[in-house]
């Protein structure tokens, strides 16, 4: 987990601080809760942040097949199939479709934790070097990838 990401970061107050995890199937399931910040309709989380969520847990899925590459998005599309609540325990689901050296594709699902559908989308990542996404600055891979303790023992 990156401190400041939007995302993941444990430091960002404004964050989604979602949780990844591994399964044994090859996919990734981040857990997590918009909160009212993250709001557009009131009771409904804002489109924005949904895309932020699918992007984030598909390029990170690829992590599963080779921890050291690292991408940039190129193309995300997203469909929004129902109202996506706040302060409601959610989770999305990503795969990698396919891997070149070039370029990674891979798709997601944000779903109740009763596995109803609220959202999906697909994307195109360019792979490139951390030292080129981010030039200016001496990024620590270990602090992007953190593993962080916890006893959670089953994800349905």
């Amino acid at each position: 987990m990156s401190h400041d990401c939007i995302v993941c970061g444990l430091e960002n107050p404004a964050g989604i601080k979602a949780r990844f995890y591994e399964m044994e199937d090859d996919s990734l399931v981040a857990l997590f809760s918009f909160k009212g910040i993250h709001q557009s309709y009131p009771e409904r989380t804002h489109g924005g942040l949904i895309s932020a969520i699918l992007d984030e847990t598909i390029g990170r899925a690829v992590w599963i097949k080779d921890p050291t590459i690292w991408g940039c998005t190129i193309k995300l599309n997203v469909e929004f199939h129902k109202g996506v609540p706040y302060d409601t325990p959610l989770k999305c689901v990503a795969r990698i479709d396919s891997l070149t050296k070039m370029t990674f594709k891979g798709h997601a699902e944000v779903l109740t934790m009763d596995n109803v559908l609220l959202a999906k989308g697909n994307a195109l990542y360019m792979v490139l070097p951390l030292s080129t996404i981010s030039p200016n600055s001496e990024v620590d891979p270990a602090s992007i990838n953190v593993e962080v303790p916890c006893d959670l023992e089953e994800i349905n």
